[in-house]
């Protein structure tokens, strides 16, 4: 039976899922963390529900890569590698380049190298993960499925910005967005919800993690998203700001003596709800907590993806549905709450008894003008899916 890996490698994190074809079912699944750090680990689930863990030296991503496929092979996952007929990686900044997922080759992959400078902390990472598996599986299929290839349907009025045209001619300074895969699968599985074809549906999907973005999708393509030249721009997350006035940024400069490096590593690192709260960046540590700083951050978050759904609300002229997703999207029933109540003169008419539990469903109700739903991403999912059509393993 053929397999297909999908590798999502970070920075010292490198997570996998192992599918088997045709049923795409998971088989196996885990990951290597502090990878090129102190106390890594690695561990694997497999789909009868064994786990397996172990504290090991994982100097960098061919060891990572080493260890996965020498584990398939001890629990018995596969009985030989050459079952696995593709991998698929999840490359966060393919540029204007790639418009497309896309089969890597040599030429490919230094291109991957090369786009480092619209995400330092991934591309590199994920490069030295595809340069491992065309070592050690050679002849397999490497793709390459960028979080940016989704949204280079978005035209020149919403990726430019408003600075001198140069800087987009010699530099290709522009909105580029991120969670495109994300977005790709969840607004799929809406139409199916919806019962309506894609391309006829004006869509508003909420990608709410540690890493956040709003996306209007409209006749099934990217119209706008929050998210802009890097991950930073858009809504407040975790620990990333969101929008902020540039001169703000250089007024805070001087007062404190930062250098823009400094600069950029706050508004990443230390802003967003963490910012804010001053407690944590996690919205579970925010939600029941009384301290009005808290309270404020979670007020502050739900206030920007109203924000947004209202400007991308009048921008496709309507909407028709709005999908909440990843970790805060499927999980936090308060967040999901108060923007449906917000947004209610839209014509939201909310169900909050469905929305007391999680799992993929509508939580409005039925003859409410804009269809609510929860609907759990797969990234891992469009992943493989790529490989497939890519690979032409069907």
């Amino acid at each position: 039976m053929k397999k297909v890996l999908a590798i999502n490698s970070g920075s010292s994190s490198f997570k996998y899922k192992l599918f088997s074809l045709p049923d795409e079912k998971v088989i196996a699944e885990g990951m290597a963390d502090r990878v090129g750090l102190p106390d890594s680990t690695f561990d694997m689930k497999l789909a009868d529900g064994k786990k397996y863990e172990e504290k090991e030296n994982i100097p960098d991503q061919e060891a990572a890569v080493q260890k996965l496929l020498d584990w398939l092979q001890k629990y018995n996952v596969v009985t030989d590698l050459s079952e696995i007929a593709g991998v698929g990686h999840r490359i966060v900044a393919g540029g204007e380049y790639f418009k497309d997922s896309a089969i890597i080759d040599e030429d490919k992959l230094e291109k991957v190298f090369a786009l480092k400078e619209y995400a330092p902390l991934h591309n590199p990472a994920e490069g030295e993960g595809i340069r491992a598996f065309m070592k050690l599986l050679p002849g397999v299929p490497e793709v390459g499925v960028f979080d940016t290839s989704f949204h280079e349907t978005l035209d020149a009025v919403h990726y430019l910005y408003p600075i001198p045209y140069e800087y987009y001619e010699k530099y290709r300074a522009r909105k580029y967005g991120a969670h495109g895969t994300s977005v790709r699968y969840v607004s799929a599985q809406a139409a199916e919800m919806m019962k309506k074809p894609l391309d006829e549906l004006k869509l508003i999907v909420c990608h709410l993690g540690s890493g956040a973005s709003i996306t209007a999708v409209k006749d099934g393509k990217s119209y706008d998203t929050s998210m802009g030249f890097t991950p930073l721009a858009g809504i407040m997350m975790a620990t990333r700001s969101g929008d902020v006035d540039p001169s703000l940024l250089q007024y805070v400069m001087k007062k404190e003596n930062l250098s823009m490096d400094e600069m950029i590593e706050i508004l990443n690192k230390k802003s967003g709800l963490l910012g804010v709260s001053g407690i944590s960046p996690d919205m579970r540590d925010l939600k029941h907590n009384p301290d009005k700083r808290a309270q404020l951050a979670r007020e502050m978050f739900i206030n920007r993806i109203v924000r947004f759904i209202g400007a991308y609300t009048a921008e496709m002229g309507g909407v028709d549905g709005i999908v909440f997703t990843a970790g805060i999207g499927e999980h936090d029933k308060r967040v999901r709450k108060a923007v449906m109540r917000d947004l209610e003169f839209l014509g939201i008419d909310p169900d909050f008894d469905a929305n007391e539990t999680n799992g993929q469903k509508f939580i409005t109700k039925p003859d409410s003008k804009i269809k609510v739903m929860i609907i759990p991403t797969d990234e891992e999912l469009m992943i493989e899916r790529d490989v497939v059509r890519l690979a032409h393993l069907d």
